[in-house]
């Protein structure tokens, strides 16, 4: 054979390397899956979503000695401090003003830490993210019931201090928070998709939503009364609207509504009048905030459609900007 001939026919190595073919590509999940699909794959994974709440608690509070205590700790100092600060020293006339502001602030720390965390976590999931096949939405609607649980302690730390106390919260309007914790839990999943998704191509999404957040909460009836304060100011000018347009604020008008239970107080900072009364909470039926509340979940529903949407078309590329 010729110099030629034996030069054309490859050697085992080299043929070797020729017929392996370079390994497919395959993506974690589809992003041309419809939302629905995304739904029901969702729904099929609902046991990984628990698995993933309660991993991330456990790990959280792993080899302390109080557990799951600490988590009614520090929302029982702060309600103290409330207490302390605006009962003893500062003394604003509003009684019980610590329940007023701590239920307002228990909805809202559920919303701030489920969003907050959502936004970051599929960054930080990084590893599971490029190996694991599952529905990614799951971190950040995982990230909403962690901070679910949360709050639940929380609530259970005010409960007892309003037993404590003797406030009692309005009975014939406990059933309202039912909307209104669903809407919140919505309105946090939509933004917590969405901006979980944005925050792998924009890494300052995630410091952004922290500014975002304390102007937020500034922006809804919180530390101040909403009636007392803002209607008379909006009204004159046929305003009220805009500042319902806050989703957050009805939601925290129905929560105090229901916890604080008391819409008129009789101020005890008025020396001149001690018989005066205050219009603390607006004098609306319960029919309104539920009115309100269901408006928002509709809201919600569809903003967590819009978030799947967004989450599924900027998924295709998580791999690589991770």
């Amino acid at each position: 054979m010729s110099d030629d001939a034996s030069a054309s026919v490859p050697s085992p190595e080299k043929q070797k390397v020729v017929d392996v073919a370079p390994p497919k590509q395959v993506r974690v999940v589809s992003a041309s899956s419809s939302v629905p699909s995304r739904i029901k794959e969702i729904w099929r994974c609902r046991e990984l979503l628990l698995n993933l709440v309660s991993t991330e608690i456990k790990v959280k509070y792993k080899n302390s000695s109080l557990g799951l205590l600490w988590s009614m700790v520090a929302p029982a100092t702060t309600l103290a401090i409330y207490w302390l600060v605006f009962g003893l020293v500062l003394k604003n006339g509003i009684p019980h003003f610590a329940i007023y502001l701590f239920s307002g602030i228990v909805f809202w720390n559920f919303f701030q830490t489920g969003v907050q965390t959502a936004t970051g976590v599929v960054v930080q999931q990084a590893g599971i993210v490029k190996k694991v096949a599952f529905p990614r939405e799951i971190l950040a609607i995982a990230a909403v019931g962690t901070a679910a649980v949360y709050m639940f302690f929380q609530a259970i730390v005010l409960i007892l201090f309003m037993i404590v106390v003797g406030n009692a919260p309005a009975w014939n309007l406990l059933p309202l928070l039912i909307p209104a914790l669903l809407a919140a839990a919505l309105i946090s999943v939509a933004l917590g998709i969405a901006l979980s998704a944005v925050n792998v191509y924009l890494r300052d999404m995630q410091h952004l939503m922290e500014v975002v957040m304390m102007a937020w909460f500034w922006a809804c009836p919180i530390v101040y009364s909403f009636w007392h304060s803002i209607y008379p100011h909006t009204d004159q000018h046929g305003l009220t609207w805009v500042y319902l347009l806050n989703p957050m604020t009805p939601i925290i008008l129905t929560v105090q509504r229901v916890i604080y239970a008391h819409p008129v107080v009789h101020l005890t900072t008025d020396t001149a009048n001690p018989h005066s009364l205050t219009q603390l909470l607006p004098p609306w039926p319960a029919t309104s905030y539920l009115w309100m509340d269901l408006a928002l979940i509709v809201v919600g529903l569809a903003a967590t459609y819009g978030a799947l949407a967004i989450f599924g078309r900027l998924e295709g590329n998580f791999a690589e900007e991770l």
